[in-house]
Order: structure tokens, then C-alpha cells, then sequence
């Protein structure tokens, strides 16, 4: 049955929500402390709905989306996305503030998702909005819906660096928002921006904590990049804002990402996605944006875990370092970045791949024994002289 003609009819009502809500039970995502893959049928709503224009924020750019979707273009991008395809699909609406859009929009757009979903076409649905735009009464649609995931816009938890972003909202939004999300039983998201302007080392740390103590089940992380036309150009153009490097981004990323991984929530993403847009020669004019830069990060998390190791072992002259095929660039580095490392070391070291290795571990032999590291957990290995295996800081 396309969804294209059939969808209007699906809109639930307040006799079907009993029904709405067994779907969120059933489709409600499970996440572990390792990123969780999705095929996911995104929906751009770029600015609709926000109150603010946020120093860093120019979602035409970032999206490539210039027009605001229909439900009948929601209905037609899934039937496209799905045909052929037998996958778990999720329908994504990002960009913008997606509750604080019209009420009547937000359910025409809804109701081929939910469709959809009723169907057994999809397997979920979620959306991205403020933190200060949640609701109980927010809440009640979405679920009658049958929407189980809400990502909040989080970027940071000082309240300086919030207002000088000019976001609108404080950390005690966030923390009200997360709460109400827990109660009536969403997965909830955080989406953070390292580099936003007054942010230093103790704000992120501060910030990395606080998201921490808070357990969201999932986290993005977005280094800042500054895009052509937004306000934070002109500041960085005038001089009064300086823009994360790629390096610096990176290492600020994967500062948080170890500790999110440690207290078991999972990353699903670090640094913007690529688009036409961004990989041109025009929207991006600075900061931590590479194409590679979850890659990058990882090199970094696991690079760091290998050195500390080695150094704590007084650095063995000949080392077996194996790992499963599918940590491989993870392992061995962005650009082989690790490889070169260890080597700096003056330590002799062979890498192998060994299928039997569980995936996000590494095992290190040497004469003296055998250790085996694991970075998406934050488990220090059995060495007497290794104090702490884990991103420390600057």
C-alpha cells in the first residue's frame, strides 16, 4: 500500500494512543557504550520553529535544505529510501526546533512517519528540538505518534558560554528537559558544540561532567565551525572569536567522547556531517571541520590508550600489537598516525589483525605477558605503574 496515497489515514487520535504508546515500547532503541549504526530516512527543517538565531547557526548551509518539507514529501522521501531496501529504518527530523514548529505542521509531518511505523515500513521515529521547548503536553503528542527518541540541542552546560552563543535557553533547561524526557519514557539525546565562544578547558570539562551526572542514552558531538554569514564570522572576522583548530577540536572531542563512553553512554556521532555545501569553498571558513573527524578522534582515544600502556610497561623493545579487523584504522591510526607513534617510541612493534580479538579491543604482547586494552569501555589495564589509561586533558 504506498504511503504516498495512504498516509492521511493513519492520523492517530487520542482512542488510538494506547496503541501509540505499545509502539514506543516496541521500537523504543537500546544503546550500549559503542556507537549504534542506523539507517536513517532524514527530514530537514532548517530554522522553522526557533525562537533564536544562535550566534553559530546557518542550518541552510549546514542541511543543504532550503524549503520546508510537506507530509506528503515526508511520505514520498520514505517510500523512496525504503524501496528495494530491507533495513531497519529510522525517520529523523532535524534541523530547527522540530516542537516548537506549528502544531498542525508537526502532525501533518508526523502522520506518514507514524503510518509508516504502524506499518511495520520503519522501525522508529525521532526529531531534534530545544531544550526549552519540551513539554508534558510536547511530550503527549509526540508519543501518540508513536516518536520514542528526542535530541536536545544542548551545545553546552555553562550558562556564559549559552548566553554568548546566544542560545536562549540555560544548563537548568537542559536538566528540566532531560528529566521530563526520562519520565514519560523517551531515549534522550544530547548534541554538544566544543569551541563555542568563552568556552575553555574547565567549561568543557565542567560541561562533560554535568552531561555525565545527567546520562542521556546518546550523544553527539559537533566541534564548533564557523559557516559564511552567521554572526560568529563576524566575530571571527573582527577578531573577537577564535575558532578551534582541527587538532584542538579533535582533542577536545575526544575528551568528552572517553568520558561519555566511561559512564556507558553511547557517541553516536563526532563532527558535522559532509555535505556539498560544507565541502566547498565557500560556507566554511574556519574551525575543527574535516570530513574524518570521528575518525580522527578515535586515532586519538586509542592512540593514547597504546601509548600510556607502553610507557607504564618502561617501553619493551619488541611488542605484538593485534586487533580485529574492523578497529584496523581505529587501532593503527588516522594515516597510520599510531603506527608512526609507537615507532617514535623506539619500541619495535608489529600489528596484526586477529579476527578472534573482540571488536573494540586491543591486545598488547610483549616478553613480560599480555594486556588487552579497551577504549569504548574506560577499563585500565592490570599494570602496576599505569596510572590512568584515559584522556586527562590539555
Amino acid at each position: 500500500m504506498p504511503l504516498m496515497r495512504h498516509w492521511k489515514k493513519w492520523t492517530p487520535c487520542r482512542s488510538d494512543n494506547r496503541k501509540s504508546k505499545r509502539l514506543m515500547r516496541q521500537h523504543r532503541p537500546f544503546f550500549t557504550g559503542v556507537s549504534m549504526k542506523k539507517s536513517v530516512i532524514p527530514v530537514f527543517i532548517p530554522h522553522l520553529g526557533c525562537p533564536y538565531r544562535c550566534v553559530f547557526c546557518d542550518q541552510h548551509k549546514i542541511t543543504g535544505r532550503q524549503s520546508v518539507p510537506t507530509g506528503a514529501d515526508v511520505a514520498a522521501k520514505i517510500e523512496a529510501y525504503i524501496r528495494g531496501v530491507k533495513r531497519h529504518w529510522e525517520v529523523a527530523f532535524y534541523g530547527g526546533s522540530f516542537t516548537a514548529v506549528d502544531v498542525r505542521l508537526q502532525e501533518e509531518l508526523l502522520a506518514p512517519a507514524y503510518a509508516a511505523l504502524a506499518s511495520g515500513t520503519i522501525g522508529g521515529l525521532r526529531c531534534s528540538t530545544r531544550p526549552d521547548c519540551i513539554t508534558p503536553e510536547i511530550l503527549r503528542r509526540l508519543q501518540c505518534y508513536g516518536l520514542t527518541t528526542v535530541e536536545l540541542g544542548v551545545q553546552s552546560m555553562d550558562d556564559t558560554v549559552l548566553a554568548a552563543a546566544k542560545r536562549g535557553h540555560t544548563a537548568a533547561d537542559v536538566e528540566t528537559a532531560t528529566a521530563l524526557l526520562r519520565d514519560f519514557g523517551f531515549t534522550v539525546g544530547h548534541q554538544l558544540m566544543p569551541g563555542l565562544p568563552g568556552e575553555d578547558w574547565a567549561s568543557l570539562a565542567e560541561t562533560t561532567a554535568r552531561v555525565c551526572r545527567l546520562k542521556p542514552d546518546m550523544v553527539r558531538i559537533y566541534p564548533v565551525v564557523v559557516i559564511a554569514g552567521t554572526e560568529l564570522a563576524d566575530l571571527y572576522g573582527s577578531g573577537d572569536y577564535t575558532p578551534l583548530s582541527v587538532d584542538e577540536g579533535v582533542r577536545r572531542a575526544a575528551y568528552m567522547k572517553e568520558h561519555f563512553l566511561q559512564q556507558g553512554i553511547g557517541c553516536i556521532r563526532t563532527g558535522l556531517q559532509a555535505t556539498e555545501e560544507l565541502d566547498g569553498t565557500v560556507a566554511v571558513i574556519g574551525g575543527a571541520y574535516a570530513p574524518a573527524m570521528g575518525d580522527m578522534v578515535d586515532s586519538l582515544r586509542y592512540g593514547r590508550q597504546i601509548r600510556f600502556l607502553l610507557e607504564a610497561l618502561e617501553r619493551p623493545c619488541r611488542v605484538m600489537i593485534s586487533y580485529n579487523r574492523r578497529d584496523t584504522s581505529r587501532t593503527r591510526g588516522y594515516k597510520n598516525e599510531n603506527v608512526r607513534l609507537v615507532a617514535d617510541m623506539g619500541i619495535s612493534a608489529a600489528w596484526q589483525e586477529i579476527n578472534e580479538v573482540p571488536l573494540h579491543t586491543i591486545l598488547v604482547e610483549t616478553a613480560a605477558g599480555k594486556w588487552y586494552l579497551r577504549p569504548d569501555t574506560g577499563e585500565r589495564p592490570l599494570v602496576a605503574h599505569c596510572l590512568h589509561c584515559s584522556i586527562m586533558g590539555p
